[in-house]
């Protein structure tokens, strides 16, 4: 019979080394890039921005103001403009068409530069609905028959107050109460106006 043997003897070569092989969870040093930083391999640093691309860009060009300030008084002062000629020919050609349909206290109001809607208003006053009515209607045609077609037309058919947009003139007619209501006579009591040829009956609003 054969004596059962006890376990065996471990001996040097048949323990494990604790460095063959990594632990679960842990990675080679010398393969992460911590391992490598750490063993003196340093990754590149992108470049740093050296302001040639800002220095190739163009200089912001300043807007050229509409109106400049009086050194004196400090206040706003109308800056002649040739780009305006147009529209000032628009508004009087819209003053003409006005008159032909018996419109009174007519006005043209030069804001150029003191508002950025348009260069000049026009007002004018009819006598009932009907005649302001017809008094936008003349406006329109007429500056549509010399090639200046509105933007928009608002307070139709009420007109009470008919707005007539030709983008940088803008036309008002008014019944004799709206115009003393809104009062934008008063609004504009600073501005120049244009003077109108054949509209001496015309009156100031009081």
């Amino acid at each position: 019979m054969r004596l059962a043997r006890g376990p065996k003897k471990r001996t040097d070569d048949d323990s494990p080394r604790r460095f063959d092989k990594p632990r679960p969870g842990k990675t080679d040093p010398k393969k992460s890039p911590i391992g490598k930083a750490r063993t003196g391999t340093r990754q590149s640093k992108p470049a740093r921005h050296t302001g040639t691309l800002r220095g190739n860009w163009p200089k912001p060009q300043r807007a050229e103001p509409r109106s400049e300030r009086s050194r004196t008084t400090g206040r706003a002062v109308a800056r002649p403009s040739s780009g305006n000629d147009a529209s000032r020919k628009t508004a009087l050609l819209a003053a003409q068409a006005g008159l032909e349909k018996k419109a009174t206290q007519i006005e043209i109001i030069d804001v150029t530069g003191k508002v950025d809607y348009a260069d000049f208003l026009v007002l004018m006053t009819g006598q009932s609905d009907r005649n302001v009515a017809a008094i936008a209607d003349e406006v329109e045609s007429f500056l549509a028959k010399n090639g200046m077609r509105a933007m928009a037309v608002e307070g139709l058919p009420e007109a009470n107050w008919v707005l007539i947009d030709f983008v940088d003139v803008v036309v008002h007619v008014f019944q004799q109460d709206s115009r003393l209501l809104y009062d934008l006579d008063g609004l504009w009591m600073d501005a120049r106006r244009v003077p109108v040829q054949g509209a001496a009956q015309n009156a100031s609003v009081s």
